[in-house]
């Protein structure tokens, strides 16, 4: 019999305090940041924040935890499908 391993998935959070701190779990990487957009791969898909003075002091991707500092002006998801392509449009015409 073939052995099969379990994947366990780390808990995935936010914790906003005051727009001006953010504790993320469930992180599996940083994709890109500056001081104004961090983009990251979470165990819940993608997310982007963005703000002002954005500055990552404490990230540790064993445990999945991010630790960010700065002015919070916007966060979003991205689903775990965009990474795929979109069919066209005659693609959809003519199924």
């Amino acid at each position: 019999m073939e052995e099969r391993k379990l994947i366990k998935t780390k808990p995935h959070n936010m914790f906003i305090e005051g727009r001006e701190k953010l504790n993320i779990t469930g992180v599996r990487d940083v994709v890109s940041f500056d001081e104004s957009t961090i983009v990251l791969n979470t165990e819940m898909g993608g997310l982007i924040l963005k703000g002002i003075g954005l500055h990552i002091n404490k990230l540790n991707v064993e445990d999945g935890n991010l630790n960010i500092e700065g002015y919070i002006t916007a966060y979003n998801y991205t689903d775990k499908t965009d990474n795929k392509k979109t069919a066209g449009f005659f693609s959809n015409i003519f199924k």
